[in-house]
C-alpha cells in the first residue's frame, strides 16, 4: 500500500490547524503540524520530506515569507501560503516570490484540499523524467554545489548572483519586480536598492554572453521588472 502524501501545516492557531488536519486526513493524506516557523525548519530536517507545505503568513517567532526564503534556499517543497491578510499586495508579494498558491482566511477546508492536490499533480507531472534522447535544458542547477550551468558551461558567480539566476530560472517567462528579487534573494532586502538588482542582473548578462554572444536569457520588462526568456534554443548552433 502506497504512503500517504504528508502534509506540513504551519499554523499557530490551533483550531484551524485541528480543522486542516482532519480535512486532510479524511482525504487520504498524513498531516503534520507546527505551530512556529522554527519548528517546521526542525521538521523538514527529519526525513522524509513533506510532499507540499501549508504555511502561514503571521507566525508568532517568525514572518511567513522569511521562513519561504529559508525552506526554498534548501528544498525543492510546493508551499501554499494561508494568511488573515486580505491585502492585495500581500497576495502579490506571496505569488512573486515563488509559492503554488495564496489562500486568505477564513476559507473552505475541503476547497484548500482540492488545490493542494492539483498543486501535487502539477508537481507530479514536472517530476516526469525526461525523454532519453532529449538534450539537456539551457540552465541546470546544482543546489547541493550552488553551481548553475549554462548550455553546458559552469558559471563562476557570486553568491547573490546565484541566487538571482536561480530564482529567474526556476519560472522562465515569470516577471519578478526587482523588489521581489530582493525579498527573495537578499539577506536584508530593506538596507538594499533597486539599483542593487539592477547591477547584479548587469554582471550577470555578461557572464552570459561570455557563453553564447548572441543570446539574451534575462529580459527586462520596462517598468515591471526582470523574466527569464522562455524562447532559448535547446543547444547553441555551432
Amino acid at each position: 500500500m502506497p504512503a500517504k502524501p504528508r502534509i506540513l501545516i504551519v499554523e499557530d492557531e490551533p483550531g484551524i490547524a485541528d480543522t486542516l488536519s482532519y480535512a486532510l486526513r479524511t482525504d487520504g493524506f498524513e498531516p503534520l503540524w507546527c505551530a512556529t516557523g522554527a519548528a517546521a525548519l526542525e521538521q523538514l530536517q527529519q526525513p522524509p520530506l513533506p510532499a507540499l507545505m501549508l504555511l502561514d503568513v503571521g507566525l508568532p517567532d517568525h514572518n511567513g515569507f522569511e521562513i519561504f526564503k529559508r525552506v526554498r534556499a534548501q528544498w525543492d517543497l510546493p508551499i501554499v501560503f494561508l494568511t488573515a491578510r486580505s491585502d492585495e499586495i500581500d497576495r502579490v508579494v506571496g505569488l512573486e516570490l515563488g509559492a503554488d498558491d495564496y489562500v486568505a482566511k477564513p476559507f473552505s477546508p475541503r476547497e484548500l484540499v482540492a488545490r493542494v492536490r492539483t498543486i501535487l499533480r502539477r508537481a507530479g507531472r514536472q517530476e516526469q523524467p525526461r525523454a532519453p534522447d532529449a538534450p539537456p535544458p539551457p540552465f541546470q542547477v546544482d543546489e547541493g554545489r550552488r553551481q548553475i550551468r549554462y548550455y553546458g558551461h559552469a558559471l563562476e558567480l557570486s553568491r547573490y548572483e546565484y541566487g538571482l539566476l536561480k530564482t529567474l530560472v526556476a519560472r522562465p517567462g515569470h516577471v519578478y519586480t526587482r523588489d521581489a528579487l530582493l525579498e527573495l534573494v537578499w539577506d536584508d532586502p530593506g538596507e538594499s536598492l533597486d539599483r542593487t538588482v539592477d547591477a547584479h542582473v548587469k554582471t550577470l548578462r555578461a557572464k552570459l554572453r561570455a557563453v553564447a554572444p548572441h543570446l539574451d536569457p534575462i529580459r527586462t520588462h520596462r517598468g515591471a521588472g526582470y523574466a527569464l526568456a522562455e524562447d532559448l534554443p535547446a543547444t547553441l548552433a555551432p
